[in-house]
């Protein structure tokens, strides 16, 4: 039987899913994290695949979604982007040390996912957390400065007026850049990482992931098996059932 039990740690509202059997265990676990605009729950049938595997699955929910929801539109919540994913990546750590700090989890064997902003946030986790063992970003990027210059050049190009100055525009860049894992290979350090995308993804382009991925193939020539992308041609922003069940392959098998 799986648990879903619904917590609160450090004013983080989340979803904590495990079989009733490794309930009091020391288990793999994983951090999922949800996507822009969506809410932990709709990420449930994630995690119980999981909790099936024996994995401890935690779906925290984001600033300003779900629980944590301040009533911003699409717009107003667009504008706030970045911050959410750099709080999501700090609180990733601070939900990590309290299920070790509870004994209940292997930290030998922590995985970080998500889908689209989940996903983003994984990517961007990796360049901070060198616990993190292994990683799945579905409809992910890690190409952070890229994105924040793409998503102004479209406002632009829209005729839209820019929230920022060039000179804020240069502090939000030289902030995003830590995170940024194109621009920082090395700190993948090996560790198995699987990309899900569509091509036909509209939401977060595919061609800058998959060319992130041509560029990393390279750094795994000793272990090939730790990396792998699944392009779907057919795809648009949304995850099919067979990305679905590759995630929880790749984490019954990686952790």
């Amino acid at each position: 039987m799986v648990i879903i039990e619904k917590m609160n740690v450090a004013d983080i509202p989340l979803l904590h899913i495990v079989n009733h059997s490794d309930k009091d265990k020391k288990t793999p676990f994983v951090i999922f994290v949800h996507g822009f605009t969506s809410a932990k729950e709709n990420n449930l049938h994630y995690a119980y695949y999981l909790a099936e595997k024996g994995v401890r699955v935690v779906l925290p929910e984001a600033m300003y979604h779900g629980e944590r929801s301040k009533q911003h539109d699409t717009k107003e919540l667009s504008m706030r982007f970045w911050k959410i994913v750099l709080n999501e990546i700090k609180e990733i750590n601070i939900l990590k040390e309290h299920f070790e700090d509870c004994g209940l989890i292997d930290n030998q064997r922590i995985g970080v996912a998500g889908t689209s902003m989940g996903g983003i946030t994984t990517l961007g986790a990796l360049t901070q957390y060198d616990w993190i063992k292994a990683a799945v970003s579905l409809m992910g990027s890690p190409c952070y400065t890229f994105l924040l210059k793409d998503q102004l050049a479209t406002l632009e190009k829209n005729g839209v007026e820019l929230p920022l100055s060039k000179e804020e525009i240069a502090e939000q860049l030289s902030l995003l850049e830590p995170y940024d894992l194109s621009l920082h290979k090395e700190k993948l350090q090996n560790r198995s990482l699987l990309f899900w995308h569509g091509e036909q993804d509209q939401v977060v382009p595919f061609a800058p992931t998959f060319q992130f991925y041509k560029d990393i193939i390279t750094m795994y020539e000793k272990t090939p098996e730790n990396l792998k992308f699944i392009a779907d041609p057919l795809a648009d922003h949304k995850v099919s059932r067979k990305g679905v069940l590759a995630l929880v392959e790749w984490f019954d098998r990686y952790l």
